[in-house]
This record gives C-alpha cells, structure tokens and sequence, in this order.
C-alpha cells in the first residue's frame, strides 16, 4: 500500500480552489493507495514517511517562491517528488522559454527586463507584461502602444518587488482561436482543453482575474501534438516528468507557438474531462512503485 501524499496550499479563509483534488485523493484511495493531501508548507509533516510526493496545487508558490524553492530541495531529498526537484526550480522561472526558443521550440517571442534594467517597451503594437515567477495571471496586463506610462509603472512596482519582467507581442490569436492546454501524464497526452483570452485591454496588472475563462473540451492538431512533443523533449530532466502542460496559441502564421510550458503545479481540469481521472491515478500509482495500477 503506497503512502502518496499530494502537495496543495493552504486557503486559509478563503475558498478551496482546487475542486478536483478531493476527487483524485478518493480515486487514490479506493485504488489501494494511502492517500491525503497536504500543505506544501505545513511544518508538522513528515514527507520522507511518503513513497512519493506529487505537486499538485501549491497555487501560493509565486508569492513565496524563495521558501517554495526551499521546500522543493528538502522534499525531494527525503522522497521521491513529482516533478523532480530540477525540473521544478528550471520551470518556475518563466526565463526557460529563451532556452526552448535557443533549442529550436517556436515560441512566442520574449524579452526580459530585470531590476535595474531601462524599460524598453514595444512602440507599434500591443504587448503583454508578466514576471517571470507567477502563475494565474498575476501582475500580468496587456497594453496598447498609447499605455506606455502605465506600463512603465508596473515595470517599476515589480523591479521594486524583486521581479524581473517578461514582455511579450500580444498575439491576437488568442482571440480568435484562443488558448490550448495540451495536457500529459505518465508520458502521453491526457488530454487537452481551450480557453478565451484572459488579459482584456484596460484591466489593471494588479486586479484579479480569470484564469480559465470559456474553457472547453478541444481535440488538439497534429501541428499542436509535434509542437508539444518537441518542447517537453528540450526540457532538462524530461524522462523524469509525470506530468505536464503544454500551452499554445497561434502565431500571426498560423502556426502553434509555445506560450507557456507548466510543469509545476498546473490545474488538471478533471471537472471539465473527468475520463481522465483513471489514467491519472493509474500513472500516480505507477510513479510510487504499484505496478498493479
């Protein structure tokens, strides 16, 4: 009976956001597995007492990725953890897509603007600003040529917070085609969802904002399955990855171009594909030694 213990955060007072996490904890269980979800900082646990750990939802990383970088070393130097602690300190600075894009992956193109840095901002078309750690859109916004003011100052509130900046084209194919997330566990595609565009013209960097709208049930191309194979083969440590999602958008060609690739904690959208709940816990089970899965 394999202990697993999946890693999410601590919502303190607000509302648990991971719907689906429950639902594989009781999948995990009725497998045979002694399963339970824990906080990633919860300073009572005993994570060398788990066969593996798997990241699942530690949705609070980006805001202490310090502490997080820290738990991550710890935890998988006692246990087996999922992903391996390398890929998780690689993926968790947004910086990897220069390295994919050196390693022949289309990705959307980007350039990076640390502390200290002048704030050089695109002057004849719109553009996203992002830090390179974050997750869910956070002090992310989109911006015309004619915001350049504006822009300058969200570069200014995250130099002072210690984040280096990303500057992206904003790809109007977003709007058209929207945002695809490739999703793979064990090694094969899961399966793959659609999303709307999340950042709207005037939206403030700092609002809240939703990260999965209109999200849907999509069949991906075979353009979109070579492009996500070629990016998760340039990952450093890929044969160690048990999960992984892939998201793409189309470029002013037409073709897919590599927005994101999430392979720390990405959102499973099992309420949305909830088929895909057997092959999960089947490949959960196989990475902590139960080969009857």
């Amino acid at each position: 009976m394999p202990r697993i213990a999946l890693a999410t955060y601590d919502p303190g007072a607000e509302p648990w956001r991971d719907t689906d996490l429950p639902v594989l904890v009781r999948a995990l269980r009725d497998a045979g597995a002694e399963a339970e979800a824990r906080h990633w900082d919860d300073p009572r646990a005993d994570w060398g007492g788990y066969d593996l750990v798997v990241i699942r939802s530690t949705w609070d990383y980006s805001w202490r990725t310090e502490e997080f970088g820290q738990w991550v070393e710890r935890a998988g130097a006692l246990t087996r953890l999922a992903n391996p602690a390398p890929v998780v300190r690689w993926n968790t600075d947004k910086r990897y897509l220069g390295e994919l894009a050196e390693a022949g992956v289309p990705t959307v193109p980007t350039r990076y603007i640390a502390p200290g840095e002048p704030a050089r901002l695109p002057t004849g078309h719109d553009y996203v600003v992002k830090p390179t750690s974050g997750a869910g859109a956070r002090f992310a916004a989109r911006y015309s040529p004619a915001e350049h003011d504006t822009a300058v100052r969200q570069l200014a509130r995250m130099h002072a917070e210690g984040f280096t900046a990303m500057v992206q084209p904003y790809v109007r194919g977003i709007d058209v085609s929207g945002e695809r997330a490739l999703q793979f566990f064990g090694g094969r595609l899961l399966h793959a969802s659609r999303k709307g565009a999340v950042l709207t013209p005037g939206t403030p960097y700092d609002a809240d904002k939703v990260p999965h709208p209109d999200l849907e049930r999509w069949q991906p191309t075979d353009a979109e399955l070579a492009l996500a194979e070629q990016a998760l083969a340039a990952v450093p440590g890929a044969p160690g990855l048990l999960y992984a999602r892939v998201d793409l958008v189309d470029g002013e060609d037409g073709e897919p171009r590599l927005m994101e690739l999430e392979l720390v904690e990405p959102n499973l959208f099992l309420s949305l594909h909830p088929d895909s709940l057997p092959r999960v816990t089947e490949a959960i089970l196989a990475a902590a030694g139960d080969v009857t899965g």
